[in-house]
C-alpha cells in the first residue's frame, strides 16, 4: 500500500473516528437532558409532603375546635336549662353571666372554626394542583426516558457498526501510528491528519521548517507536525507554485503566534535538527 492510499485512509479513519466520538459524547450528555425534569419532578414532591403536613395540621385543628364547640354548645344549653331551677336574683345573675361567657367562647369557637375550615378547603386544592402536576411531570419524564433509552440504543447501534468500520480500515497502519492518530481526534484538537499548503501546517497554522516541510512534500513516510502533533501530507495550494522551500517563510513564527520569538537565520538548521529528533522518537515510524 503506497502512502496516497495511506493517507486516503487515514482521511477516511478520520471521519469514522470523529463520528466515533461524537456518538460518544451524545450518550454520555443524552440523561442530562432530563435532569432539569429529574430536579423538577422532585422539587414537586418534597413541596407537596412539605404542604401536606400543613394540611394535616389545619385539618387535626379543624377537628378539635368542632369538638371543643360541641362541648360549649352543650355547656351552654345545660346552663340556659339550669334557668328552670334559679330561686334567687343572685342565682340568676351568676347563672346569666355564665350562660354569656359560653355563647362568646361558643361563638369565637365557630369563627374560628370557619377560619379554618376555610384556609383547609384552600391547602386540600392546593394539593390537587400539586398532585395533578406531578403525575403531568412524572408522565412527561417517564415518556422522556423511554425516547432517551432508544435514542441511546440507537447510538451503540451505530457505534457497533462505526467500530467494525475503524478495525477494517485500521488494517495496515502502524499500531503506534494508529494509537496517536486516534488520540489527537479524540481531544479538542478534533483532526488527526490535515494539509501542508506551502509550508504552513493546516491545522495549528504554524510555519514548518523547510526541510521538515520538503519532507512532507515527498510524501515518502507518516510525519507528524512538531507543534500538534497531526499526521501531515502535502497539498499544493491554490496560488500555484508553492514557496514551501523559501527561507524568508521559515524565518519567523510571530505572525501567527504571539507566544514565539522570532527566528533568526538559522533557524532552518534548528529545525533540521529538531525533524531529526523527532526521528529518533519514533515520529517516522
Amino acid at each position: 500500500m503506497n502512502m496516497i492510499e495511506v493517507f486516503e485512509k487515514l482521511k477516511t479513519l478520520q471521519d469514522v473516528l470523529a463520528l466515533k466520538y461524537e456518538l460518544e459524547a451524545k450518550i454520555t450528555d443524552a440523561p442530562k437532558k432530563l435532569s432539569s425534569q429529574d430536579e423538577l419532578l422532585a422539587r414537586l414532591k418534597k413541596e407537596f409532603i412539605e404542604k401536606n403536613a400543613i394540611y394535616e395540621e389545619v385539618r387535626s385543628k379543624v377537628l378539635r375546635l368542632k369538638s371543643d364547640l360541641a362541648e360549649a354548645d352543650a355547656a351552654r344549653e345545660k346552663s340556659e336549662k339550669g334557668m328552670d331551677n334559679i330561686t334567687t336574683h343572685r342565682e340568676y345573675e351568676a347563672l346569666d353571666k355564665e350562660i354569656k361567657d359560653k355563647t362568646e367562647l361558643e361563638q369565637q369557637l365557630r369563627k374560628d372554626l370557619q377560619k379554618e375550615e376555610k384556609n383547609l378547603a384552600e391547602l386540600n386544592e392546593n394539593l390537587k394542583q400539586e398532585e395533578q402536576l406531578i403525575n403531568s411531570q412524572e408522565t412527561e419524564l417517564n415518556t422522556g426516558k423511554q425516547s432517551l433509552e432508544k435514542e441511546i440504543s440507537s447510538y451503540k447501534s451505530q457505534l457497533s457498526e462505526l467500530a467494525g468500520q475503524v478495525d477494517e480500515l485500521k488494517q495496515g497502519i502502524d499500531d503506534d501510528i494508529f494509537f496517536k492518530f486516534e488520540r489527537i481526534i479524540g481531544s479538542k484538537q478534533g483532526k488527526g491528519i490535515v494539509a501542508v499548503k506551502g509550508n504552513v501546517c493546516d491545522g495549528c497554522h504554524m510555519i514548518l521548517p523547510a526541510q521538515f516541510a520538503n519532507e512532507v512534500h515527498a510524501g515518502e513516510k507518516i510525519v507528524f507536525c512538531p507543534y500538534c502533533s497531526r499526521i501531515l501530507f502535502y497539498q499544493e495550494t491554490d496560488g500555484g507554485e508553492d514557496q514551501y522551500f523559501q527561507i524568508e517563510d521559515t524565518g519567523s513564527l510571530a505572525d501567527l503566534d504571539d507566544d514565539f520569538d522570532e527566528i533568526d537565520d538559522d533557524s532552518e538548521d534548528d529545525a533540521g535538527d529538531e525533524s531529526d529528533d523527532s526521528k529518533d522518537n519514533g515520529f517516522d515510524d
